[in-house]
């Protein structure tokens, strides 16, 4: 594990504003690793179009399913079902293949083997259903996924795509889904706290692993 991208001092008794602090950490650590997309090969641009296509398209509804099946506060569920309701009622998925498509990104058997590994350690992960752990990570990937569309853009421009939907639009309303899942993850943390033996940022862990995954060139 790279220790200089994890955030200090970490315990599942900090309060939820030092987690967010944290969260933003871990989130600038990944992008100052990211390769400039402007010297990146057209090849180098589909794989990483190509690979992110493959873990969220089928997966991150599922996620954040998996988030609202462990909470147990009536408050962050309603949170986490209004997020899963805006993904559902405006077909995010359908946006994300568009914007592959054009791109001339779609999966292949090869993309979606690359990260087979590290997505299935998400999904176990996920399946354990502990809600903090759960919505923590929630919370750090909408964040990340706020500033990597600028990223993606660039990407999916320099393959010659103006089929920008997609991330126009979640590097909008993915600004409120991430406060939002950070106040659901203060309300779950009052009624529901992790054990003092559990690190808040397992799955953060985990997901990061995977994102690497996906922009490793």
């Amino acid at each position: 594990m790279n220790t200089s991208l994890l955030p200090p001092q970490l315990n599942s008794e900090l309060p939820q504003s030092s987690l967010q602090q944290d969260v933003d950490v871990v989130i600038d650590a990944l992008f100052a690793s990211f390769p400039d997309p402007h010297l990146l090969t057209a090849e180098q641009r589909t794989g990483i179009i190509a690979r992110y296509t493959s873990v969220l398209e089928g997966n991150f509804i599922y996620w954040m399913t998996a988030a609202l099946i462990a909470a147990q506060s009536q408050e962050a569920r309603s949170i986490l079902i209004e997020n899963l309701y805006e993904e559902v009622r405006d077909a995010h998925p359908i946006m994300l293949r568009k914007f592959a498509v054009a791109a001339h990104a779609f999966p292949t058997d090869v993309d979606a083997l690359a990260v087979d590994v590290d997505l299935t350690k998400m999904r176990r992960f996920l399946g354990r259903l502990s809600a903090v752990q759960s919505i923590l990570t929630m919370a750090f990937f909408e964040g990340f996924i706020q500033r990597f569309m600028a990223y993606l853009a660039d990407l999916a421009v320099a393959q010659g795509s103006s089929e920008l939907e997609y991330t126009d639009v979640h590097g909008v309303c993915d600004v409120a889904h991430t406060a939002g899942l950070f106040r659901a993850l203060s309300l779950e943390m009052a009624v529901n706290p992790l054990p003092p033996d559990k690190d808040p940022f397992e799955g953060v862990y985990l997901l990061r692993t995977l994102i690497q995954t996906i922009v490793r060139i």
